[in-house]
């Protein structure tokens, strides 16, 4: 059975190839011979999935202490605000050069860990219970996202893509016209307001949220697919991690519509 591992066909190609090979001469026997038995690795070792899983872990999981390290210490806007603009700017950064920078990644992990403790604190003073269910809310759309992709339901194309794409730059260019709008209009164009033009709002940007985490599977797997160094897992697991955390803050503001504290 032919191996799906690039790296395993390219060795099973060159060993073919030498099984098929003219008889060595005597000279090149003697410099295999006094060639030393240890050469060193000439290329990184190629990403796995366990490696993706691993960074995301870390990556995660970083953002999660972060977050529960603000709420302990009841931080305040003082700190929230500062550290989702260092988040924003390191999140940019990350994602225009395609940095594998894990000290790149992690910063904004705890940056954007700051913030988001600070914003579940307010809403679960408000509605008492509310980032519970926004958690759990959070994880059944992943795994429902992620069995969606491993049974193969649905698996993005490029024009599905340039969809998704041009959707999150159109939805954070609608989320800026709106918050500009707030300083003239009360609640903007009411795309962040208890109404129904609200309310769709928030689901469609919950489903792209879903849509982002398809995108991020499939470059997962192309990538392990095409071998490529071990250090991408890094950039792999930080989209994970942007695509998780504009979920979560969705899914908290769609409960928040509807939550009842009665």
């Amino acid at each position: 059975m032919q191996s799906r591992n690039p790296v395993l066909n390219r060795l099973g190609k060159n060993n073919r190839q030498s099984w098929a090979g003219p008889t060595a001469s005597p000279q090149y026997l003697q410099e295999m011979y006094n060639t030393p038995s240890y050469a060193p690795p000439t290329a990184t070792r190629p990403m796995t999935i366990d490696d993706v899983v691993v960074r995301g872990f870390i990556t995660l999981g970083t953002l999660v202490v972060s977050a529960a390290l603000a709420w302990y210490l009841n931080l305040g806007l003082a700190v929230a605000m500062p550290a989702a603009i260092v988040g924003l700017v390191l999140g940019l950064i990350v994602s225009f050069r395609q940095s594998t920078n894990p000290a790149l990644i992690l910063g904004y992990s705890v940056a954007y860990g700051l913030a988001i403790g600070v914003i579940s604190n307010a809403y679960n003073y408000i509605y008492e219970g509310i980032v519970f269910q926004a958690v759990l809310g959070t994880m059944v759309a992943f795994g429902g996202t992620l069995a969606v992709y491993a049974l193969k339901i649905f698996r993005p194309t490029p024009k599905f893509t340039k969809f998704v794409v041009a959707a999150g730059f159109a939805a954070v260019g609608l989320m800026l016209v709106n918050w500009v709008a707030g300083f003239f209009t009360d609640g903007g164009l009411g795309l962040r307001t208890d109404s129904p033009i609200g309310w769709v709002f928030s689901v469609a940007m919950i489903l792209l949220g879903c849509f982002f985490l398809l995108l991020d599977f499939d470059s997962i797997e192309q990538g392990v697919r095409a071998g490529v160094p071990e250090k991408y897992s890094w950039l792999m697991a930080f989209g994970l991690t942007v695509s998780l955390v504009w979920l979560y803050l969705e899914i908290l503001r769609f409960i928040s519509y509807f939550f009842n504290n009665d």
